[in-house]
């Protein structure tokens, strides 16, 4: 059955639950291993021992077989009975093996019943014929199985007009045909249906696995993505933010024009560290180690942060009080709070603004809330130059999803902008004590 092989494939523990909804008591522990072993699929060994158990019972069944009484009078003589089973044992024994070497297994089966044709008249050399003739078809490829196929109908066709030469049923040699064509018919058919359902299982597996693989690809993709917006987005937004600022005071105030144009020194610097930092990970990843990397950035990032904020007119108060966290769940926290500062810094300036990280039930809460106008591009910017609406709330709102949070963005009832998200995650997995 698809479904057991599919659950065999896994390997994994599938818990049962009755209709109640409950899930199976203790008891239910003997039913549940033979359960399983009854939807397993037999292994290779357990299939080639059962081969052997039908090989050594073919001959039993064969001269228990009412016409084998009149196995020696038929045909090209009489023979003893001593001499008729090696003949029809030499007939079986190689089905044992089937599955092992098909197509020699065949030919000694179709060379063995020839020969008991032959001597012994033997009215069911089909049977041998048609086991052999599963694995071939099930496991050769097509340009081979075919001259199988052609040789054991032809022999069941001699094998069935030999035994029933000299009888007085006319249309015996008829039945014998009919009868052998069923059964060998039959033997290919559910061979060739096994090969073609196992071939179609693994083509659907390849183009699962393609499919994920493309879909990690746009996954990782999105990431670099998010990666390439928040380290050059923060930098570029106070680049633009105090460029405006100087072309406009560089004749009037030129002290404040220097100001900016240090500030603008500063994150261009501050964000190509960042990108190298991010492509020298990325090449590593294909390419090896090569050479000391920075960490990514954390929390130990945040007063730098907020001091790149300030020079660019935003003060930034922070109230960090976490325990020790992932490294992925520290640098989720760290790119929320780079975010929302910039979306301040880009449209609030000049503002106050506040950033609290704390350790609340199992999850970290992060919330930035500045008091400027609240979505309105700066006021030193020229309207011309006011960065337009970007991907950072979106970007912010993928980072909580990846851990199973909540995210909330929204102007304040009494003014400015709010940003709030909430990171689910187990304290007993890190430690380390709290800032």
């Amino acid at each position: 059955m698809p479904g057991s092989e599919a659950a065999a494939r896994t390997g994994g523990y599938r818990q049962r639950v009755d209709e109640r909804g409950a899930a199976p008591g203790p008891g239910d522990d003997t039913d549940d291993g033979r359960a399983a072993f009854l939807a397993r699929p037999l292994r290779r060994r357990e299939l080639i021992a059962l081969d052997a158990l039908a090989a050594l019972a073919y001959p039993v069944v064969l001269l228990a077989y009412p016409f084998s009484q009149d196995l020696a009078a038929r045909s090209w003589g009489e023979l003893p009975l001593w001499a008729v089973w090696p003949l029809v044992a030499a007939t079986a024994a190689p089905l044992a093996v089937r599955r092992l070497w098909p197509l020699p297994v065949l030919g000694a089966v179709l060379a063995a019943t020839a020969v008991s044709v032959a001597l012994l008249g033997v009215r069911e050399p089909f049977l041998a014929v048609a086991f052999a003739l599963y694995p071939v078809a099930l496991s050769t490829p097509r340009r081979r199985w075919e001259p199988s196929v052609a040789i054991a109908v032809g022999c069941v066709v001699l094998a069935a007009t030999m035994t029933t030469m000299g009888s007085p049923v006319g249309t015996g040699g008829i039945g014998m045909v009919l009868i052998g064509l069923v059964l060998i018919g039959g033997s290919w058919t559910i061979g060739r249906a096994v090969r073609e359902r196992r071939a179609y299982a693994e083509r659907t597996a390849e183009r699962l696995a393609e499919r994920l693989a493309e879909r990690a690809v746009t996954e990782e993709r999105l990431r670099i993505a998010r990666e390439l917006h928040d380290v050059v987005a923060h930098g570029m937004s106070l680049v633009a933010v105090k460029a405006g600022v100087a072309r406009h005071v560089l004749r009037e105030r030129p002290e404040e024009a220097a100001d900016a144009l240090g500030v603008i020194e500063t994150a261009s610097r501050s964000a190509l560290t960042e990108m190298r930092h991010m492509l020298g990970v990325l090449r590593s990843e294909s390419d090896g180690p090569g050479g000391d990397l920075a960490p990514a950035p954390g929390l130990d990032g945040l007063p730098e942060l907020a001091e790149r904020a300030a020079r660019a007119g935003v003060r930034v108060e922070l109230d960090v009080r976490v325990p020790e966290l992932p490294e992925g769940l520290r640098l989720a926290v760290f790119r929320i709070v780079q975010e929302a500062v910039t979306n301040a810094v880009r449209h609030a300036a000049p503002t106050r603004c506040r950033v609290t990280v704390a350790a609340r039930a199992g999850q970290v809460a992060v919330d930035v809330a500045d008091d400027g106008p609240g979505g309105r591009p700066s006021r030193e910017a020229p309207p011309e130059r006011a960065a337009g609406p970007g991907h950072g709330l979106i970007g912010m709102r993928e980072r909580v999803a990846v851990y199973g949070g909540s995210f909330t963005a929204g102007p304040r009832s009494g003014g400015g902008f709010a940003v709030s998200a909430r990171l689910p995650y187990q304290a007993a997995a890190v430690g380390g004590a709290a800032r």
